[in-house]
């Protein structure tokens, strides 16, 4: 969720019942040079409680580092994240090039466990089609000391193409004896409880289904899907929000007009108010659009029941 998972967006996620919100990704490499723009990803709310960041890196003793820089600006948990398949990670041995070397995997879960934190991981089902290995990658990262498993059922190779294959799920819930969790596919409430059913995975994981409707996690408790004004004053929220966090007025709304998009996703009339969203550039003429758009003509869904929310093959690491 890179670009996405950050401060506000959690903070909207946690209150409508999402119960882990991980940060975007946090290079480990960044933290340990002193990075200005990496150690802003580990801003968060007082009140945001756990909190989780997610790193990435490649060299177990430079994660150790990163782990204690990030214990010591506030995380709870710790989550290395050995799934993402773009190359700009993989190719410096991190994400899902971990997967290649089960040995290595491990060794980074020990040397993150030095802060003292839990450790969890997500991984992948593998690098490509011939070289499936997530139950022995799982296993080798319970041995090491992971507190938890996520696994998104695809390979590095379909990052975010094809179907996820729950079955994979269900195999490494049978082999570990910690707690697994589901992620994959999951596009509304019901696919979460078909994946809890099939897998027997202990949590679900939801990520690109979430753009543009946090309301998800509410419906995931049984709750209610957003009215036209409750969906209104949440957008509205977010952009305030937003600005506040980033302290720019103009680069908060050109960071914005993603979350735009997707929030109108589905909704009549999206097409001309996302052609008259990315035009804007002042809070107030966002909030005006907001206010007409999400009340008004975009009031009503377009999108069939059941349809995916998002297709946003590259937003997640």
């Amino acid at each position: 969720m890179a670009g996405v998972s950050e401060m506000p967006f959690r903070g909207l996620a946690r209150e409508l019942g999402a119960a882990l919100c991980p940060t975007e990704l946090v290079s480990a490499a960044g933290l340990v040079h002193a990075s200005a723009r990496t150690r802003k990803y580990l801003r968060h709310a007082r009140d945001e409680r756990p909190f989780v960041v997610q790193l990435f890196g490649g060299d177990p003793a430079q994660m150790a580092v990163a782990a204690g820089l990030a214990r010591d600006a506030g995380a709870d948990v710790l989550d290395v994240n050995m799934g993402c398949p773009v190359p700009k990670v993989t190719r410096n041995g991190a994400g899902s090039a971990l997967l290649c070397d089960p040995a290595r995997a491990a060794s980074i879960v020990r040397a993150v466990r030095e802060a003292g934190l839990p450790v969890t991981a997500k991984i992948r089902a593998g690098w490509d089609r011939s070289s499936v290995n997530a139950v022995e990658v799982a296993l080798a990262l319970q041995e090491a000391g992971a507190a938890a498993v996520a696994l998104h059922p695809r390979t590095r190779a379909q990052a975010y193409t094809g179907s996820a294959d729950w079955r994979l799920i269900a195999a490494v819930k049978a082999a570990l004896s910690i707690p697994v969790v589901g992620n994959g596919d999951v596009r509304c409430p019901a696919d979460a409880r078909r994946m809890i059913a099939e897998t027997g995975c202990d949590a679900v994981m939801i990520g690109r289904a979430a753009l543009g409707n946090p309301w998800i996690f509410r419906e995931l408790l049984g709750g209610e899907p957003p009215t036209a004004l409750e969906r209104r004053d949440l957008v509205a929220r977010h952009l305030r929000e937003q600005v506040a966090f980033v302290g720019d007025e103009l680069h908060a709304v050109r960071q914005f007009r993603k979350h735009l998009l997707w929030y109108a996703h589905g909704l009549r009339g999206a097409s001309a108010f996302r052609a008259r969203a990315v035009q804007l550039a002042r809070v107030d003429e966002v909030l005006e659009a907001i206010d007409a758009f999400f009340a008004g003509e975009g009031a009503e869904r377009d999108a069939t029941p059941g349809e995916p929310e998002v297709d946003l093959r590259g937003a997640l690491g």
